[in-house]
């Protein structure tokens, strides 16, 4: 136990002498309570204490991020279908380093961690070879006369890249979230879940370290002779010392507390019982899932499981939070990369490699083959081809 968290001792040679004259029977040692402390919002903060320290977190984005990165794009030119363009085998391979797969997840880890995305494309020979990602928190957006973004700087290490907001070709490419306050930047999802995610992160501290504490609550030492008096600055340091050493410490959990001269120990605190930790943890759990668009009962969450079953909420999960991105991302990369490969240059995703969503594209091929009043090429048609 930190005898420190509830007893005001420090080190004996900046500790002022204890008075000599009687000032009270006795004397009461306790903790105040602290301030609030809330994470920042910025790209670090978010990734640090969200997505590397909180599993739930973690487990939100990697999930939105894997099963949106899974799957495959279509490339059309018009109405036809290009399986060999060059666009085509860009997506796939977007540079040496990277694979689509990992290349879209980190791209959509950047939009759920920062709300920003940053796409840089490499030209050999007027030809677009390669595209390559940039981490949002080195990008700072720079304001023309206008108001207008007019480039964004790029700062890693001692070097800065200048691009330019707008090109002939295709230049540097910034996707976002809806921000309502912000002209030039996205909102991160997890920002609005930083009470829960601070929640969630405190909770599972307080837990350790009660662990750490011989699992016990915090309490005050209460010395009261029959005299009265205070302890003298050699029984404070001893006493001091004997908490420390004597009942610090997983390893001494349950130790009995040995009290002499008018020392008598008063708990203090709740239980985790009272404070109810556990229900705390799955409700902060549960905002967590709900910015992310994640269903609890995919998380294993207890409580608000409001789909039938597990393969009702994994389609949702896909309909109301992966295919809206997957939307928005198809059409910003369609437009940005009209301007090097004509403007007939479309993307979109391949929903029937989507096995999250194969029961309603059934659904979907069921009926339009049944529709008797449609061609074969209107059917085609209809469901994508």
């Amino acid at each position: 136990m930190n005898i420190r968290s509830f007893l005001p001792w420090g080190s004996a040679a900046g500790r002022k002498p204890l008075p000599e004259k009687k000032a009270a029977s006795g004397f009461l040692s306790l903790a105040a309570q602290g301030q609030a402390s809330w994470t920042g919002r910025s790209y670090a903060a978010l990734s640090r204490e969200g997505f590397m320290k909180n599993p739930v977190a973690h487990r939100c984005v990697r999930l939105v991020a894997e099963a949106a990165a899974c799957v495959p794009w279509l490339v059309y030119e018009g109405d036809r279908e290009r399986a060999e363009h060059p666009a085509a085998g860009l997506i796939r391979q977007p540079n040496g380093r990277m694979s689509g797969p990992d290349f879209f997840e980190t791209l959509y880890g950047h939009l759920l961690l920062s709300g920003n995305a940053y796409i840089e494309p490499l030209a050999v020979g007027g030809a677009l070879r390669e595209l390559h990602l940039l981490r949002p928190d080195r990008i700072s957006v720079i304001e023309g006369p206008d108001g207008w973004p007019e480039a964004y700087e790029y700062r890693a290490g001692g070097s800065v890249r200048r691009f330019a907001a707008e090109t002939d070709g295709p230049g540097l490419l910034h996707l976002k979230l809806f921000h309502p306050l912000d002209d030039h930047l996205g909102f991160p999802p997890l920002a609005a879940a930083q009470v829960a995610l601070d929640l969630s992160n405190a909770a599972a501290t307080w837990n350790k370290a009660l662990l750490d504490n011989s699992a016990r609550p915090s309490g005050a030492l209460v010395y009261q002779p029959k005299e009265g008096g205070n302890l003298s600055p050699d029984q404070y340091e001893r006493l001091r010392q004997e908490l420390d050493q004597g009942y610090s410490g997983p390893m001494r959990a349950g130790r009995p507390l040995l009290l002499e001269g008018g020392l008598d120990w008063k708990a203090m605190g709740l239980s985790p019982k009272d404070m109810d930790f556990v229900e705390a943890r799955n409700g902060a759990a549960r905002d967590i899932a709900l910015a992310f668009g994640v269903p609890p009962m995919l998380l294993g969450i207890p409580g608000d499981n409001t789909y039938a079953n597990y393969q009702e909420a994994n389609r949702a999960f896909y309909r109301l939070t992966v295919l809206p991105m997957l939307t928005r991302t198809a059409a910003s990369l369609s437009a940005w990369l009209a301007s090097a490969y004509g403007d007939a240059l479309r993307l979109e995703p391949d929903l029937d490699k989507v096995a999250g969503l194969s029961a309603e594209r059934g659904e979907l091929w069921a009926r339009v083959g049944s529709a008797s009043f449609l061609t074969d090429e209107e059917k085609r048609e209809a469901v994508g081809y």
